[in-house]
Order: C-alpha cells, then structure tokens, then sequence
C-alpha cells in the first residue's frame, strides 16, 4: 500500500540526469508518500524469466498459489507492456473464474499498457501510455491507491530499474536450471550496479523460495 521514506531510491550510477525515480524520491524526502510499485516474477535458478510454463508446474502447489495471492490481494494496478498486452488481451478476456481463478483479478484490475508504438487499447479498465513514461509512471505513485505491479512483462521491469523508479522485486524462484530463455537481470543498460536490501526470504515445501528486494537509501 502506500508507504512513507523512500525504499528503492537509485544506489547505482547514472549517466546524465538522474532518473525521474530519484526525483520522485526526492518529492518522498520533502513529506509525501507514494505507491509501492514492484515486479513479481517467476524465474529458475539460473535466472530466466521468459516463458515460466517451462518450469513451474512441477513445483506449483497451493503454498506458493498463496505467495501470489497474497501479492494480488494488496494490488490495484498492473503495469504492461507492449508484448505482453498483445498475449493477455488475446487470452484472458474470454476466461472466468471457472477457468482460472486470475482471469477475475487480471480482466477487472486497472491495467495501464506502456508501449510507444501500440496505437490503441481495448481491454476492459485499460489505459495506454505512448510518451513522457517515466512522469506518467511517477503520476501513477502519487495518486492514492494500493501496490502497482509488474507482472511478466521483462524489458518494462528493466525500464523501472534503470529509472529508479521500482520499488521491490519480488521473485518465485523454482530449483531448476533451465539452461535457455531471457535473464529478468540482463540487459540493464547504463546503470553500473545495483545493490539491493533482502527484506524477506521464505522457502517453500517444493522447493520453491520466495524472495523479496528492496533498494537501500543511496548513502552520501
């Protein structure tokens, strides 16, 4: 939900300006709050993220079906992107709870679809973003509401931690080495490291271990 003090504020260096993240931080710092924004993503111990049908399914059980719940239950925004928008809208309207008990989560939410080169949305409660994304992104935090979220949509999850602007990552990690597929932490650009805070660890009876991060407060 909404939270005081700023838990994801850039430890990295940056190259130019700093990120509309660490501006919005500053806004924190001068006695607002904002949403927490975090990335929940399924991913193998070698660190691919892309297609988790591959290797979930042997190890998803209740427990860590109420890993996601929970995470759900404190959710009132989903964040997407281009590729994943283009999946899920194809899919998941035509889906009930009868079929898969996220089809009433994923088909009534708030979704907002960052993409600059979709032209249109029209996906139930959908709205889309083309241009100035890191101050929409920022809007988006300051207005009152709960946890925003990124869910599966890997080169917008990248963009937040490049901005600043992501405040957990919040990570399934199942036994299993997959050996191919897109790492959620490749590819990350200019941004030279990033330290980052575990605020939770809990290991599951398949195996399973959820792990929560957060970003330390830069130091001066």
């Amino acid at each position: 939900g909404r939270r005081g003090g700023c838990p994801m504020r850039a430890a990295g260096r940056y190259r130019g300006e700093p990120p509309a993240g660490i501006v919005a931080c500053d806004r924190i710092e001068q006695g607002g709050s904002m949403r927490t924004i975090y990335a929940g993503f399924f991913v193998s111990l070698d660190g691919v993220a892309e297609s988790p049908n591959r290797f979930v399914f042997p190890f998803f059980d209740d427990e860590v079906g109420a890993e996601i719940d929970a995470g759900l239950a404190t959710t009132d925004t989903v964040l997407l992107g281009r590729r994943l928008y283009e999946e899920w809208s194809a899919y998941w309207p035509a889906k009930t709870a009868a079929d898969d008990a996220f089809a009433d989560f994923i088909n009534n939410v708030r979704k907002v679809v960052i993409s600059t080169t979709l032209e249109t949305v029209g996906w139930n409660n959908t709205t889309l973003v083309r241009e100035d994304i890191e101050s929409a992104i920022d809007r988006l935090k300051a207005e009152d509401g709960a946890d925003i979220t990124v869910n599966g949509s890997i080169t917008l999850a990248r963009s937040l931690l490049r901005s600043g602007q992501l405040d957990e990552l919040r990570l399934l990690v199942f036994p299993v080495v997959v050996g191919s597929g897109r790492r959620l932490l490749d590819d990350l650009g200019d941004l030279d490291r990033l330290p980052l805070r575990l605020v939770r660890a809990k290991p599951l009876r398949s195996g399973v271990v959820s792990l929560v991060y957060g970003r330390p407060a830069a130091t001066a």
